[in-house]
């Protein structure tokens, strides 16, 4: 069985890439570009297919599904930080929409018959009301950013290339989702790095954050990968299925929890460069439509989840001095 994840170097990517290999009779391709970092992928990098592939150039699209011929393609290669798309916006609508048509493009020209997962997220939902939550798939599309516009954009270009060609493609929107390997950039990440600096000595003790009150709604990415194993599998084409643990818990719970991890005293400050123009405030996903059809539900508590990822930048940090 040939399994193709498009951005395989990334934080999903890779993990979904750990979970692929771990079944019996699955072959992993994944793209990647000339200037992708394999930090990722160094422990699987010879047990999986990588096809060299820029999303945005189609005869590259073209070129690497020749060599793949998936049974299964997992899109997840993104512009996926919020912050830039503000900073980048014609580069984040490009790579993601662009990207994704190429994709399908290059399915009907060649004449194959994937099932094909791409992620969404609850970023399109934007700008909801705490009387909404939990957040179900019929919940009114408020985007708060251009990252958000472009994932709109992909879910339904998802849903109209489903019902012109018959593209069984399954929608899913992730809420949000952390864990070990997740990019220095994302909040839970930027946080557990700083602290991990201080521990080693390279930085003064002082954890710089941005909004604190934000309320999210975080699963654990080996939880997340493992549910969109389940999307390919369960799910019904042209539907779109809400992944989330169905529980908030705010960015200063998040901070407090990977502070008490740490044995040095460190201080708090909030750096406005860490703001952005606008943002949510709560977001919270009602994944009742998909546990129905799938029985998934979140395995590994949040505790873990930091605790792994405090422990992973502790070791990035240790290689690194």
């Amino acid at each position: 069985m040939r399994v193709l994840i498009t951005g395989i170097t990334g934080f999903v990517g890779s993990h979904l890439a750990d979970f692929c290999l771990a079944k019996p009779d699955v072959e992993v391709y994944g793209t990647i570009r000339w200037r992708s970092k394999k930090d990722n992928i160094f422990h699987i990098e010879d047990k999986i297919n990588l096809c060299e592939c820029d999303i945005k150039d189609a005869v590259s699209v073209q070129n690497m599904l020749k060599k793949a011929r998936p049974k299964y393609i997992f899109h997840l290669a993104a512009q996926s930080f919020v912050p830039t798309s503000w900073h980048a916006p014609v580069e984040t609508l490009t790579t993601n929409i662009i990207g994704e048509i190429n994709l399908f493009e290059a399915v009907r020209d060649m004449g194959i018959d994937p099932i094909i997962q791409i992620s969404g997220s609850s970023e399109e939902y934007g700008l909801a009301d705490e009387n909404e939550m939990p957040i179900t798939e019929k919940n009114p599309l408020r985007p708060l950013s251009p990252y958000a516009v472009s994932k709109i954009a992909q879910d339904f270009l998802g849903y109209q290339y489903y019902k012109s060609y018959g593209i069984r493609i399954i929608r899913t929107r992730a809420f949000n989702h952390t864990g070990p390997r997740r990019g220095e950039v994302f909040v839970v990440s930027t946080i557990a790095k700083q602290i991990a600096e201080i521990e080693a000595n390279i930085k003064d003790p002082i954890v710089r954050v941005g909004n604190l009150k934000a309320k999210r709604d975080f699963t654990d990415v080996r939880d997340i990968v493992r549910a969109y194993w389940l999307a390919v599998k369960k799910c019904e084409p042209g539907e779109i299925y809400n992944i989330s643990s169905g529980k908030a818990v705010s960015i200063e719970e998040i901070l407090n929890t990977l502070l008490k991890m740490s044995k040095v005293d460190i201080e708090v400050v909030k750096d406005p460069e860490r703001m952005r123009p606008s943002d949510v405030e709560v977001l919270i996903g009602d994944s009742t439509k998909f546990r129905n059809l799938t029985n998934w539900k979140p395995e590994i508590p949040l505790q873990k989840t930091l605790e792994d990822t405090l422990n992973y930048w502790r070791e990035k940090v240790k290689h690194r001095v």
